[in-house]
């Protein structure tokens, strides 16, 4: 099997990028540690109309018959996630709020989530930033290249148009590729400039 990646939600707007990125890695056998803060699960109603009151809920929207997902609670620092010991393939926080890039760039980590990219950072481990936010101010850019620096992989989630997507999820995909290839995953998502018609 697969080592095990580590997918954060926040309270952040680009839900539908996090759901077709967990899909994935489901659907081709990666493990996953999963955190979603508690302001992510008010977002992910509010853009896909799926309340997940229970993990349950959230394996069975994702079709996670395998039992891939793991789950951690944010509160919950004896969890493995909350130390370099802990041998994972990379994090990706998708979609991830200015908030908390902010508290990230600056060393704060008062929940697993964030101790977690803590942990990426200081252990040169692959962490992706995903970002719907716009327009950015200043503070939002220092702390964005604050991350960059320190090792950080940050992707707008800002999708390209010319290879003629004819649906959302042709908009979604190449972009989920990006992030994975940013975490060492190969996939079919991304299509490669030049060779956009197949």
């Amino acid at each position: 099997m697969s080592q095990r990646i580590i997918v954060a939600l926040s309270g952040a707007s680009g839900m539908r990028y996090a759901v077709r990125l967990i899909e994935w890695l489901i659907q081709h056998n990666h493990p996953i540690d999963l955190l979603m803060s508690q302001q992510a699960k008010k977002i992910f109603k509010l853009e896909l109309g799926k309340s997940l009151n229970t993990q349950a809920d959230f394996k069975k929207f994702l079709k996670d018959q395998k039992g891939l997902i793991k789950f951690h609670s944010e509160k919950n620092f004896n969890s493995p996630l909350a130390s370099g010991s802990a041998r994972r393939k990379g994090m990706i926080i998708i979609p991830c709020s200015m908030g908390l890039v902010g508290r990230i760039a600056n060393g704060i980590s008062s929940n697993l989530l964030e101790r977690s990219a803590d942990v990426m950072l200081k252990e040169k481990r692959p962490l992706v930033i995903a970002f719907r936010e716009a327009p950015l101010n200043l503070i939002h850019l220092e702390n964005l290249t604050k991350l960059s620096r320190a090792g950080a992989v940050i992707v707008p989630l800002s999708p390209g148009f010319y290879f003629q997507p004819k649906n959302i999820e042709e908009l979604i995909e190449p972009l989920v590729g990006r992030i994975l290839r940013a975490v060492g995953i190969e996939s079919e998502l991304e299509k490669e400039w030049g060779n956009e018609k197949g």
